[in-house]
């Protein structure tokens, strides 16, 4: 238990310590307004920070999940829940994050690919890459696998016939700089 409580408390540091998520800022600490330039990244941050952002919050999920998430609590799912973590960070930092279905039925109808990328990005995904991206128009985005377990899969794939993971996915969207190579 104290392992567990310990993980939570190290998940919830990091969320709050990276991406300095609070209710309240300190007034003392507050920083001007940054410009909309001060969030352009190159591409060698863009695709640091992306897969940074998609193995952190994977990993958050999983975690939270499986050790913390009980059906029979009435409880949000983790995934809904990180949906607010997803507005923070766009607010603050100006990266959007938004889960992606890949297999399986679609919990919520903002998940089911949307443009061509999207739809490639399922494509990839199901084939097993790890990684599916573009740079274009400005932005950065890549789209990366995110494991359904068996617990996942009650809800996700009802009609199964194993138990073997499934792969839905996370799509993480960054500004570049103009002309960032």
């Amino acid at each position: 238990m104290m392992k567990d409580t310990l993980l939570y408390a190290l998940a919830a540091t990091f969320l709050c310590g990276t991406f300095a998520i609070s209710a309240e800022p300190n007034p003392s600490q507050k920083a001007p307004p940054a410009t909309p330039d001060a969030f352009q990244r190159t591409r060698e941050q863009a695709v640091a920070e992306a897969a940074l952002l998609q193995d952190a919050m994977h990993t958050i999920l999983q975690v939270v999940h499986h050790r913390y998430y009980k059906e029979d609590e009435g409880l949000v799912i983790p995934a809904a829940t990180m949906r607010e973590v997803f507005e923070e960070l766009e607010r603050d930092h100006h990266v959007k994050l938004r889960w992606l279905v890949v297999e399986g039925q679609a919990m919520n109808a903002e998940h089911i690919a949307r443009d061509e990328f999207e739809k490639a990005a399922v494509q990839a995904l199901l084939a097993g890459e790890k990684k599916f991206e573009s740079f274009e128009n400005g932005v950065y985005r890549r789209a990366g696998p995110v494991t359904l377990s068996n617990v996942c899969l009650k809800c996700h794939i009802p009609d199964r016939r194993s138990t073997e993971d499934r792969t839905a996915g996370l799509i993480v969207t960054i500004p570049l700089r103009e002309n960032a190579k």
